[in-house]
Formats: C-alpha cells, sequence, structure tokens
C-alpha cells in the first residue's frame, strides 16, 4: 500500500471503472487489500492526498475480509477494530493438510503478528471490555488436548520430539500472551476473572508437549502469571508439586519435569527464612525420590540446582538436613554407571555448601560409598569419586576428619593402586594415597602395616580352604571308588544266586515231566457190569 501512495493519480472515470470492478470482486470472491490498492493505482492518473488515500483504502478494506490495518485506522475506531481482529484470530486451521487453506493461515499470521506489535507499542488499548476477548483467542488457540505420541516407547534421551504442527500461529499467540502480562497496563484485578485456578491448570497439562518450544514459552508465562497473581501462588506450587507427585510414583513420564523445576528454582530465591514444612517435605518426599525417576539425565542438572538451593537456605537458617545425603545413598544406582557419575557430581556440589560440623553427621556413610566407586571396574565412575581429592574445600574436610575417613578409603585405595586395569585409575589413586600419607603419616603407616597383615591372614586362610578342598575331593573320590567295588561285588553276588534259582527250577521242571509222562502211559481197567465187556480207558 505505501508503495502505491507516491505514485496515484487520479481521474474521475477512472476511479468509479475501478471501484465497479472493485466492488464486483468483492462479492464475487475473498479479495486481498494488496489487490484492491494495484487496481486503484491503475485508475488513478493525478496525486491525491494521502489523507483521503488512506480513507479510501480503509472503507474499502472494512468491506472486504482482510481487517484494515490497526496503526492506519482512526483513533476512534481502533478499539472496534483491535476486537475484530481478535475475533477473527480464534479460527482454527488444519495444518496436517499442508496444501488447504494457504492464504487464510499467512492472513491470520499477518495478523497475530500486527496484534503482537500493537499491543507491545501502544498504550491504552488494554480496557476493560478487551479482557475477554483477548481471554477467548488465547484459549482457544492454545488450551487444548495434547495428541498421544506417535511413537509409544519414546525416549527423550534417543529419539526425536514431534514437533507441534501448528506451531507458526502458536507461537505467536504465546508471544501476543507474552507481551499482554508484560504490558504497563495490564490490570491483574480484571484479569484474575479469565486467569484463573482452571486456567493455571490447563496450562500445567501443555507442559507434557513434546515439542521444546512450546515448553519454553509456558515455562515463561507460567513465571509472569505467578509473578502477577499473588493469589494464585500457592496454587500453582502446589499443582506442580501433584505433577511431580504423578510423575515419580505413578506415570514415570512427563515431558516438561526440567522447566517445571527451573519455575521452582527462580521462585525459590524469594522464599523467606526459616523455610516451611511445606518446603522441607517437597525436598524429602519429591527432590530425592525424583533421582529414580526415568531419564534422569534431562533434568539432573535441574535437581541438583534446586536440592542445592533447598540446602543452601537450610544451612543459613542452622536447618541442615542429613536424610538428604541418606537419601541419595539410599537411592543409589546399582547397575547404571552413567547414573553413578551424575550422582557423585552432585554430592561434591553439595558438599561444597554444607558446614564442617553438619560434615561430620554423614561422613561414614558417604565415604564407605565413595570407596565403593573407588572400586568400581567402570574407570569413569572410579575417576569422578578421585576427583573428590581435587576440591580444596572438600579436601580440607577430609584433613579435619582424617582419622575417621582415611581407615573407611585405605583397604580400596591400596587394593586398587596393585590391581586396577586401567593406569590412568592407578596413578590418580598414587596421588591420593600421598596426599592421605602427608596428612596423617603415623596412621597412614599403622593402617599399612594392618593391611599387609590381613592379607597375609586372608592367603593364609585361602590356602588352607583350597587344601581343604582338596582333601575333600581326594575323600569323595575314595568313596566313589567303593562305592562302586560294593556295587561290583554285589552284582556278582545276585548273578549266582540267578544262576542257581534257574539251576533249582530247571530240576523241578524236569521232575514234573516226568510224572506227567508216566501218568499217561499207565492204562487203567474197569468192567461193564451192564454187558460184562472188559473196557480200556486212558487216565486222564
Amino acid at each position: 500500500f505505501p508503495n502505491h501512495v507516491q505514485s496515484i493519480e487520479f481521474t474521475t472515470s477512472g476511479l468509479q471503472s475501478s471501484c465497479r470492478n472493485i466492488s464486483r470482486m468483492i462479492n464475487g470472491n475473498r479479495m486481498h487489500l494488496s489487490s484492491i490498492s494495484s487496481l486503484i493505482a491503475k485508475g488513478l492518473n493525478t496525486y491525491l492526498n494521502k489523507v483521503f488515500l488512506f480513507f479510501l483504502f480503509y472503507k474499502f478494506a472494512k468491506i472486504s475480509n482482510n481487517l484494515f490495518l490497526l496503526c492506519y485506522a482512526p483513533s476512534t475506531e481502533q478499539q472496534e477494530l483491535f476486537t475484530q481482529k481478535l475475533q477473527q484470530c480464534c479460527m482454527l486451521f488444519d495444518f496436517m493438510d499442508s496444501v488447504t487453506d494457504l492464504k487464510s493461515k499467512e492472513i491470520k499470521r499477518a495478523t497475530l503478528n500486527e496484534l503482537v506489535d500493537y499491543v507491545s507499542t501502544n498504550r491504552g488499548v488494554l480496557v476493560e471490555t478487551a479482557y475477554p476477548e483477548i481471554s477467548n483467542m488465547i484459549c482457544t488457540n492454545i488450551l487444548r488436548t495434547l495428541p498421544p505420541s506417535d511413537n509409544p516407547d519414546f525416549d527423550p534421551e534417543e529419539d526425536e520430539p514431534t514437533l507441534e504442527a501448528s506451531w507458526p500461529h502458536i507461537q505467536l499467540v504465546y508471544e501476543f500472551l507474552l507481551r499482554f502480562l508484560e504490558n504497563p497496563d495490564f490490570q491483574p484485578s480484571i484479569a484474575k476473572r479469565y486467569i484463573d485456578q482452571k486456567f493455571v491448570l490447563q496450562l500445567l497439562e501443555l507442559f507434557d508437549s513434546e515439542d521444546p518450544r512450546e515448553r519454553d514459552f509456558l515455562k515463561t508465562v507460567l513465571h509472569r502469571i505467578y509473578g502477577k497473581f499473588l493469589g494464585l501462588r500457592a496454587f500453582i506450587r502446589k499443582q506442580i508439586n501433584n505433577i511431580f507427585l504423578r510423575f515419580i510414583y505413578e506415570t514415570d513420564h512427563f515431558n516438561g519435569v526440567a522447566e517445571l523445576l527451573e519455575i521452582l528454582g527462580s521462585i525459590i530465591n524469594g522464599f523467606a527464612l526459616p523455610l516451611k514444612a511445606e518446603h522441607k517435605q517437597f525436598l524429602m518426599k519429591v527432590l530425592i525420590p525424583m533421582h529414580t525417576g526415568k531419564g534422569l539425565a534431562l533434568f539432573h542438572a535441574q535437581v541438583t540446582k534446586h536440592l542445592i538451593q533447598e540446602l543452601f537456605l537450610g544451612t543459613k537458617c542452622n536447618l541442615f538436613n542429613p536424610q538428604v545425603i541418606r537419601g541419595l545413598l539410599k537411592f543409589w544406582p546399582k547397575t547404571c554407571s552413567q547414573k553413578e557419575v551424575m550422582y557423585l557430581g552432585e554430592i561434591e556440589e553439595i558438599l561444597d555448601v554444607i558446614e564442617p560440623t553438619q560434615f561430620k553427621k554423614i561422613q561414614e556413610p558417604l565415604f564407605k560409598q565413595i570407596s565403593r566407586c573407588v572400586a568400581n571396574p567402570h574407570f569413569q565412575v572410579a575417576e569422578r569419586a578421585l576427583y573428590f581429592w581435587n576440591n580444596e574445600y572438600i579436601l580440607s574436610l577430609i584433613e579435619e576428619n582424617i582419622d575417621k575417613i582415611l581407615p573407611i578409603m585405605f583397604g580400596s585405595l591400596y587394593r586398587i593402586s596393585k590391581e586396577h586395569w586401567n593406569p590412568t585409575i592407578v596413578a590418580l589413586v598414587y596421588n591420593v594415597l600421598k596426599t592421605l600419607m602427608e596428612m596423617n603419616s603415623t596412621l597412614f603407616d599403622e593402617l599399612t602395616a594392618s593391611y599387609k597383615s590381613d592379607r597375609q591372614r586372608e592367603k593364609k586362610k585361602e590356602q588352607e580352604r583350597e587344601e581343604l578342598w582338596k582333601k575333600l575331593d581326594e575323600l569323595k573320590l575314595s568313596d566313589a571308588a567303593a562305592l562302586v567295588q560294593n556295587n561290583s561285588h554285589g552284582l556278582q553276588n545276585a548273578a549266582q544266586n540267578n544262576n542257581n534259582n534257574n539251576n533249582n527250577n530247571h530240576h523241578d521242571n524236569q521232575e514234573k515231566s516226568t510224572a506227567l509222562s508216566a501218568d499217561h502211559e499207565d492204562p487203567v481197567v474197569a468192567m461193564d457190569t451192564t454187558e460184562g465187556v472188559e473196557v480200556v480207558t486212558s487216565a486222564k
């Protein structure tokens, strides 16, 4: 439009012809403002006053579906036009279909950009009547049910996230919401009718979006709401806590854990001392068990930062809780070396903020775990544990309590110095042993002598055990041989008895056969008394 203003010439007949053409096109089709301006430019051949041109274009824009630019509208009509543009942006489009409604999508994108600029650069635009329209436009575009993941086995550490298809529009709506909240004319007393608990709850559910761009905007928006609406602060903290509890104990999946932890990390700086029971409970019931969550690597930095903040505030008011360290030791990973390295880094950061008197309460269980880590065959775990001796503050804590720590660590360190497969670990262990020896050489010598005597006793016991096993093996062999011999004698006797029985049976059978033969050979003589005839019959 401004390009045409500089070279427009005016004729009455040309203007009338152009107006007729424009009317036909407006009535038949949707027409963009640039098309109107080009048609008018063709029919004008003398320079026209710019004010008249603005008025002309404004009237034609009101007739068309493309609303006139806010910056060119008369001040008396800007508020009405602002409302119309908000209503226009409530139209939703299907971005899964990339070929339909392209013109309309572009018009909405341009309108949203204009609204963002208008709210950012103008004062007095946020009147009370605009709040419901603004709220309706924001809710229509942002608050939605997230679609199920395309990959049911989605792993945020390995898989690429599914990005929001309608992001070109949603991003601008988030930008508008931020400018709305940051506007000097923003009135929380009016906005609280629309930005209420229901709105916040729906906003929190959107943190489960796979798109990291949306989660980043949500983080900023929620932080602004927390700062503007005092009545929603406790509700926001409670609902975030509920999301974490559901993540830890039920679903084991939520994409926005890191962002929510960052919000709480910025909130905790404003907590008054001493800490309330709510914050202590959050520390023990949420932050510590969260270390067992799936995908810890994605939010471990935020967990550690939040934990350190809680401990630092607790240390300032002399309320350090040794259960924090014991809780980490309770959930210490057994099979994941990557997690062990993260835990060790977190422990080192915790030790940097605790006082020497507090260190005494947790030194024994802590260094028993560090001793096991030093002896870990995975060189990264052993290396990370040995780096504790490069921290000057931790080194001073160890030196103050060397009589307790050295007996715990000595066995593992001495054994690793002789047996570990990695030469880098062996070199680090030698440096640690040298440092410990300089701290207390007398105790070091005693432990060395004790360790060697213990090793000798262990070797002696091992030899005795091996000899005992040899004797047991020999005894088993002799017993087996005797058993085989007894079995062979038993088989021979059984065979002989069978032969005797067979012979006896054969003899008896022969006698029976002889008796039967004799019975067949002796006839029975009988006299028939009736006829006096002698009958010869065989004995049966």
